[in-house]
C-alpha cells in the first residue's frame, strides 16, 4: 500500500514538474485557469517544447508510459506535429542503462562474460526500449547478431503500475456510467498479461520462431533467426537484420523504394498474420520495422521485437473476417446482425437501428485516402454508438485494435493516398473462399481425417455403452428409453423371424419348382 502511494506521488509529481496539467487545461480552452495554475506553480520552469516535456515526463514515469506514448507517436492525425515528431522517439531513443549492468545480466543468464561467448561484443547499446536494450556482436563463428538484455528492475516498475491501472479501472467500473460496457478491468488484466509475457525474453525467441516458420518463403516479411544456445528469459541473441526504418523515408525514397507498394505490402501482412495464421505482431510501432534495401531481399519488411504478439480463435477470425467484408461491401446490416449474433450487443438490439448507427460511422469514410478521413470524428462515433446500444469491449481484441492503430498509422506515413479498405477486400474475399468454398471445405477434411480414423472403429462400443448406461438408469427419462430399447428389440426380433421363415418358405417354394421341373425333363 504505502508502495503504491508513493508511486501514485511520483506520478503527480512528474506531471506537475513537466507542466502536463498546463498543457491539458492549454487544450481545454480555459486560459484563465492555466494563468491561475502558472501563479500558484511560479518555481517550474516550463519553458521547453510541450512535446519534449511529455516524452521526458513518459520516459521517467517508465515503461507503461513508454508504451502508451509509442502508441500515440504513430497517431499523426490526433496529435501536433511538434507533439507527434517527440513522441516518436521514444521507439527506439528510450535512456539506455550502463553497460556493465548489461554485461552483468548476459553473465548470470548465460553463465559466461560476454567476452567469452563472442568474438566481439558492442559496449554501447544500439538501441534502447522501454523493456530491453540491444548491443550488435560477433559470434566465434563470424556470424552477426543482435543481443537483447533485459531492462534491471523492469518486473517491479511494471507491477507497480498496473496495480495503480487496477485501482483506476475499479474507479472507473464503479463510478462511471459506461465503465461496465467497457470492461476496464479485464482490459487492465488483459493488458498486464502482455506486458508479463514481454518480460520473459524466451517466450519472445518462440514467438519470433513461429513468425519465421509462417512466413517462410515469403517475398514480404522477413525474421531473424534466434542463437537457442544463447537465449534465456533474460537475454537472447538472434541473427542481426540490416535497412532502414521505416519511418526514415526520405532515405527509403533515396533507396528507391516504393511507398505506395510497401503500404500495400504492410496492409497485406497484417491481414495475412490475423486471418490466415491467427497470430500477428502486436507491437509494430515503426521502431519495431525495418525495410531491406539489400539487393537480394530489397523492399521486405523486417520485423522486430517480437515480446507481444496476438492470437486469435477460430470463432474470432470468422466473426472478424465477415464484419470486414460487409463493412467493405457497404452491408451494414449484416455488421449489425453479426455484432448481435457474436453477443457484443444485447439479444434484444433491433438490428435496423444499429444498421442505422454503423451506416452513419462509416459510410463518410469508405473510398477515402487516409489523409481524407478523421479517425478522431469517426472513433468518437463509434463511441457514442456503441454506448447506445451497449455494446460491450472485448478484451481478446484490444490488441488487434491497438494493432489496427498501429497499421494505419503506418500506412498513413507511407502512403497518405492508401485507400485502406480497396486493398485489404480482395486478400478477404480470396480468404473466405479458401475458407468456405471446397478448398477450405477439402483441408479441413485433412485435418480432421486423423481424428476420424480413431474414431470411427469405436463408435459400436461407445453407442453400446451409452444405451447400457440409459437402460440403467434411474430417472423417468431413461426408464423410457430403457422401454423403447425393448421394444426395438422386440421388433427386431419379429423382423428376424419373418425374414428368416419368409425366406425359408421361398426357398422351399423355389425347391420344389425346380424338382417339378426335372421330374418334367426326365420325362
Amino acid at each position: 500500500m504505502i508502495r503504491r502511494f508513493l508511486r501514485l506521488l511520483k506520478i503527480i509529481r512528474v506531471t506537475l514538474r513537466y507542466g502536463l496539467d498546463h498543457m491539458a487545461v492549454s487544450e481545454l480552452g480555459a486560459p484563465g485557469l492555466a494563468r491561475f495554475i502558472d501563479k500558484v506553480f511560479f518555481w517550474r520552469d516550463i519553458s521547453a517544447p510541450r512535446g519534449a516535456r511529455l516524452r521526458q515526463a513518459l520516459e521517467e514515469l517508465g515503461p507503461i508510459f513508454v508504451k502508451f506514448g509509442q502508441v500515440l507517436s504513430t497517431r499523426r492525425d490526433l496529435l501536433p506535429p511538434d507533439v507527434a515528431d517527440e513522441l516518436a522517439l521514444l521507439q527506439d531513443r528510450v535512456p539506455p542503462f550502463p553497460s556493465h549492468l548489461a554485461i552483468d545480466q548476459i553473465r548470470r543468464s548465460l553463465g559466461a562474460h560476454p567476452d567469452e561467448l563472442f568474438a566481439t561484443f558492442e559496449r554501447e547499446p544500439v538501441a534502447s526500449a522501454s523493456i530491453a536494450q540491444v548491443h550488435f556482436a560477433v559470434l566465434k563463428n563470424g556470424a552477426e547478431v543482435a543481443v537483447k538484455v533485459l531492462r534491471p528492475g523492469v518486473h517491479r516498475s511494471i507491477d507497480e503500475d498496473i496495480e495503480l491501472l487496477r485501482i483506476a479501472a475499479s474507479w472507473v467500473e464503479r463510478w462511471w456510467a459506461d465503465g461496465k460496457r467497457l470492461r476496464p478491468q479485464a482490459v487492465v488484466a488483459e493488458f498486464d498479461k502482455y506486458l508479463h509475457d514481454e518480460l520473459d525474453l524466451m517466450r519472445e525467441a518462440a514467438n519470433a520462431s513461429q513468425l519465421r516458420r509462417n512466413f517462410a518463403g515469403s517475398n514480404l516479411l522477413m525474421v531473424p533467426e534466434m542463437i537457442w544456445d544463447h537465449c534465456s528469459e533474460s537475454v537472447i541473441v538472434m541473427e542481426r537484420m540490416k535497412g532502414i526504418p521505416i519511418s526514415q523515408t526520405e532515405r527509403l525514397v533515396a533507396e528507391g523504394v516504393d511507398l505506395r507498394k510497401l503500404a500495400s505490402d504492410g496492409v497485406e501482412i497484417f491481414f495475412t498474420q490475423v486471418f490466415r495464421d491467427g497470430f500477428f505482431h502486436a507491437d509494430m510501432h515503426p521502431g519495431n520495422i525495418l525495410v531491406s534495401v539489400a539487393p537480394d531481399t530489397f523492399g521486405r519488411y523486417i520485423a522486430l521485437d517480437f515480446g507481444i504478439v496476438g492470437t486469435l480463435t477460430d470463432f474470432d477470425k470468422d466473426y472478424l473476417s465477415q464484419n470486414f467484408l460487409a463493412f467493405f461491401r457497404r452491408d451494414y446490416k449484416r455488421v449489425a446482425e453479426a455484432h448481435i449474433e457474436s453477443g457484443w450487443a444485447p439479444k434484444d438490439t433491433r438490428v435496423d437501428e444499429l444498421e442505422a448507427a454503423v451506416r452513419a460511422c462509416c459510410e463518410p469514410i469508405i473510398n477515402r485516402p487516409l489523409r481524407d478521413i478523421s479517425f478522431g470524428q469517426v472513433l468518437l462515433r463509434l463511441f457514442q454508438a456503441s454506448r447506445r446500444f451497449n455494446v460491450e469491449v472485448q478484451p481478446q481484441l484490444v490488441l488487434l485494435q491497438k494493432t489496427l492503430l498501429n497499421i494505419e498509422g503506418l500506412g498513413r506515413q507511407l502512403d497518405p493516398e492508401l485507400d485502406l479498405w480497396k486493398t485489404a477486400k480482395p486478400y478477404l474475399e480470396r480468404w473466405m473462399q479458401e475458407q468456405v468454398g471446397w478448398r477450405g471445405l477439402l483441408e479441413r477434411l485433412k485435418s480432421e481425417a486423423p481424428r476420424y480414423s480413431q474414431l470411427l472403429p469405436q463408435l459400436p462400443r461407445l453407442a453400446h455403452q451409452a444405451l447400457t448406461k440409459a437402460v440403467h438408469g434411474d430417472s423417468r427419462q431413461d426408464q423410457l428409453l430403457a422401454q423403447l430399447l425393448a421394444e426395438q428389440r422386440r421388433t427386431n426380433l419379429l423382423l428376424s423371424m419373418a425374414i428368416y421363415f419368409g425366406g425359408g418358405l421361398v426357398l422351399g417354394v423355389l425347391v420344389v419348382q425346380l424338382a417339378l421341373r426335372w421330374v418334367q425333363w426326365f420325362h
